[in-house]
């Protein structure tokens, strides 16, 4: 396995000042933020442009990344990809398909992304619009020889997102329709097992029952604040109680979690996703959340 990270956390870096420190730091691999340069949407941990996929050298952005000895893992775009309003949502789709199209044009071979989600609507419901939807998006990135990797976050963390979250791919039994409405080898999951601990799902068990569907695994920690849990209940969705978390300083066991993942001969990239309050605000302070994560993983990752 390789250890890297998801860039997006670096939102007023270069691509280049983020590689340099990568690469001066062990880190082996980036997963590139793709949001469009202009007009995208603007929230925590996305927005952020670090390949612009209208307008890029391929062989710059090689250049660049060999020069540090990096390696890019994914590309990374995460919409809400079934958003109820039909012209936010073709925008979207459409900039997904020039995230595909940049990961073929530089030999990545996974573009990371949400399924998406109407929040007023019933997972059948929006399983409906999804068979409707996603199939052509897949077909595109299996023509390019590219896999697309939907990760398992629901994408409740507050009020705004309630009551059924922007991203309906959060449990086995969601991910098996998923599945079976798309059966595609091109088509997986980016695995985060901070999602599933507040959920009460075995993150173990999902690695062995959804080993050949697992394309990119993002770590990410979380906590569970119990006085927020006694306070709002679990019909609350997570929200007060669950605290995103850098590796090392939450509840997941990642000697666990990777041993499984060796058990099932994933051998792929380990990327450090941070979202974790109590290292940000300014860059130097992300750098110490990443270096943190780091080392709680590194005694892993061979």
């Amino acid at each position: 396995m390789k250890l890297g990270f998801l860039t997006a956390a670096f939102p007023d870096l270069a691509l280049g000042e983020v590689a340099s420190w990568a690469a001066s730091e062990g880190f082996e691999t980036l997963e590139i933020a793709c949001w469009p340069a202009a007009g995208g949407e603007r929230r925590r941990y996305a927005g952020v442009t670090h390949i612009d996929v209208d307008s890029f050298d391929p062989d710059a952005v090689h250049e660049l990344l060999g020069g540090h000895g990096l390696e890019i893992s994914a590309l990374a775009y995460y919409p809400n990809n079934l958003h109820p309003d039909a012209a936010h949502r073709e925008e979207v789709n459409a900039h997904l398909l020039k995230v595909v199209d940049a990961a073929q044009a530089l030999g990545v071979g996974v573009v990371g992304t949400f399924a998406g989600n109407d929040q007023t609507k019933s997972p059948p419901e929006n399983l409906v619009a999804f068979r409707e939807i996603w199939p052509p998006l897949v077909a595109h990135s299996e023509e390019r020889g590219v896999k697309i990797a939907i990760e398992n976050c629901p994408m409740i963390f507050s009020y705004d997102e309630w009551p059924g979250g922007t991203n309906f791919a959060r449990s086995p039994a969601l991910w098996d329709e998923m599945f079976d409405a798309i059966p595609s080898p091109n088509f997986g999951l980016i695995l985060d097992p901070s999602h599933l601990i507040w959920q009460m799902i075995d993150y173990e068990r999902v690695v062995y029952d959804y080993a050949d569907r697992i394309f990119h695994v993002h770590a990410k920690d979380l906590e569970i604040d119990h006085e927020g849990l006694y306070r709002n209940g679990v019909l609350s969705l997570g929200i007060g109680w669950q605290v995103p978390r850098l590796p090392g300083l939450g509840d997941v066991r990642w000697d666990r979690f990777l041993a499984a993942l060796y058990a099932v001969g994933y051998d792929h990239v380990v990327s450090i996703e941070h979202e974790d309050r109590v290292f940000e605000g300014d860059d130097e302070l992300v750098k110490r959340g990443f270096l943190i994560a780091r080392n709680a993983l590194r005694a892993y990752i061979a």
